[in-house]
């Protein structure tokens, strides 16, 4: 069995500690069922269940960094364009 060690902040390490023993587990335990639940999440498929599936997804994709409002049709048309003639997208 591999042994694993990181470093993660008090006050995280004492709500961790705390959850592990809310639901009657060790720390470890607790910490390897959580990254096995992650895991599985991940690997479902991409498809959305129901609609409330849909906006949790667009409310994530709000709190991403990007720019705050979308380039017009003729900026991506532009880009497009430069893209074909230079042969690269320049992102």
């Amino acid at each position: 069995m591999a042994k694993i060690q990181f470093v993660v902040p008090d006050a995280d390490r004492d709500l961790f500690v705390s959850q592990a023993k809310r639901e009657g587990m060790s720390l470890s335990a607790w910490l390897r069922a959580a990254a096995h639940d992650r895991s599985k999440r991940n690997q479902k498929g991409g498809r959305f269940r129901s609609a409330a599936d849909v906006e949790a997804f667009f409310r994530w994709c709000d709190t991403l960094d990007g720019p705050p409002v979308e380039p017009d049709w003729e900026e991506h048309l532009e880009t497009i364009n430069r893209s074909r003639q230079s042969g690269s997208s320049g992102t």
